[in-house]
């Protein structure tokens, strides 16, 4: 029996991942070192404010449409250790295999920039290496041994990261819960 999970575990979840990488781990960064992008290249900081406060409300808006994802469709959380149980592979994951990680990433570079802050970009740069290879070697490997031939298929039609034009669309026998 498949059952939807509790706001508190959404928040939970939320509380302990994308808060920590967005908001704490940044919230350090920037009053240890404060270095600036500016310093570093001749932008303008209005420009920067607005291509930050944009990054960011389109992160924030795509993060809720993967929240609603995994908990609609995926009966699960964001986090490793409340995953979906059904895999997760219609709406915006029809175009990119992790548009959470890319959420997360487009509201942490928005944050660098509308702080002007070289020192959280850098983080930025870690946090997409560090997601890169976990998907790469544990997660990927991880999802083929729980969703055999539905998430191979799906691997082979949708990229990692640079989202489709169109979405794909799985054969019938694998809809599998998306």
């Amino acid at each position: 029996m498949n059952t939807y999970p509790s706001k508190w575990k959404h928040f939970r979840a939320i509380l302990i991942l994308p808060f920590m990488v967005i908001v704490v781990i940044p919230f350090f960064l920037k009053s240890m070192f404060d270095n600036r992008i500016t310093d570093y290249l001749s932008i303008n900081v209005n420009f920067l404010f607005i291509l930050g406060i944009i990054l960011i409300i389109s992160g924030a808006f795509l993060f809720l449409c993967c929240i609603r994802l995994f908990h609609k469709r995926g009966k699960g959380t964001l986090a490793p250790w409340d995953p979906t149980s059904q895999l997760v592979i219609g709406g915006i994951y029809a175009y990119s295999r992790n548009p959470m990680i890319t959420s997360v990433l487009f509201m942490l570079v928005g944050r660098s920039l509308l702080e002007n802050s070289s020192d959280i970009l850098v983080w930025a740069m870690i946090f997409f290496l560090i997601n890169n290879f976990y998907f790469i070697f544990y997660e990927e490997p991880e999802l083929e041994k729980k969703f055999g031939k539905s998430y191979r298929d799906y691997k082979a039609n949708v990229p990692r990261w640079i989202p489709r034009i169109n979405s794909w669309t799985a054969p019938d026998d694998q809809e599998n819960g998306s």
